[in-house]
């Protein structure tokens, strides 16, 4: 992890999650972690608990709804006015949303291209000003396995993770020349809130349990992300199994791909 050493990270969805392990496994590395989410409560938790265990770091943290675009474009003017640059961009932060399109909610839905799409989007020409001044600037975003393909029940969230790995993938080959790498993370199903809050009904089985052979620690998807992003590696699908099922998935026919989905994804 030497590629980190002494770095400034801006983690967006910081405060749970993914985004929590990002900044626990960072955190004896870098020099400054830039921490942001709407909960500013555990943002406050996790940075007592960050300083306790590594007293020289430096840990800022900035409470914002970054479904606004307003906030988006103040945390921008925030960075540059108070922090150490940035070396490292995760964007982390994502909404999820399990169920048929026809019986969502709009808000619901909106709420998710704005996270998933515009968010990341934004914050990524916000802040590439001050990633083209780091020696060894990255940038991570955090997409999903379900954006290689198009899930029945998951119908707008996978369209929006394959709009993420799209993204990165065409970012990656315009900033590479820059010295800017981009990494896309595509996970599969990982243990966090995140799949709770997805789930439209109170107390469903949560959406990882159906899958468990696919199923990883969120510490090992984050390792496995930081290590692509060291290697320099444009995409990333953490856990052997799973990594080994895209692939193979991949190289079938779609017809079959598209009667597999049809016929057992709205059960999962």
């Amino acid at each position: 992890m030497n590629f980190f050493a002494d770095c400034t990270a801006l983690i967006t969805g910081a405060s749970s999650g993914l985004g929590e392990e990002f900044a626990r496994q960072l955190a004896p590395w870098a020099r400054s972690l830039i921490l942001v989410a709407r909960r500013q409560d555990r943002l406050e938790s996790l940075r007592g608990q960050l300083l306790e265990a590594h007293p020289s770091l430096q840990v800022l943290i900035r409470q914002a709804d970054l479904e606004v675009e307003a906030e988006r474009v103040a945390l921008s003017a925030w960075i540059a006015a108070h922090a150490p640059g940035v070396d490292i961009l995760i964007n982390n932060a994502g909404r999820g949303d399990h169920g048929e399109f026809a019986s969502g909610d709009w808000n619901r839905v909106r709420a998710m291209l704005d996270i998933n799409i515009g968010c990341l989007t934004h914050l990524v020409l916000l802040l590439l000003p001050h990633l083209e001044k780091s020696r060894r600037a990255a940038l991570l975003n955090v997409s999903s396995v379900a954006g290689f393909f198009p899930l029945p029940g998951m119908a707008v969230y996978s369209a929006t993770k394959a709009y993420v790995t799209a993204f990165s993938e065409a970012l990656g080959m315009e900033l590479r020349p820059r010295g800017i790498s981009v990494t896309a993370l595509c996970p599969g199903p990982i243990p966090t809130e995140f799949f709770v809050i997805a789930e439209r009904e109170a107390g469903r089985v949560p959406h990882y349990q159906t899958m468990p052979v696919f199923v990883v620690t969120p510490q090992e998807a984050v390792r496995a992300g930081l290590r692509a992003v060291a290697a320099g590696r444009a995409r990333v699908v953490p856990g052997p199994v799973l990594a080994v099922a895209v692939g193979a998935a991949l190289l079938v026919p779609f017809a079959i791909t598209r009667w597999v989905l049809k016929n057992f994804a709205p059960k999962l």
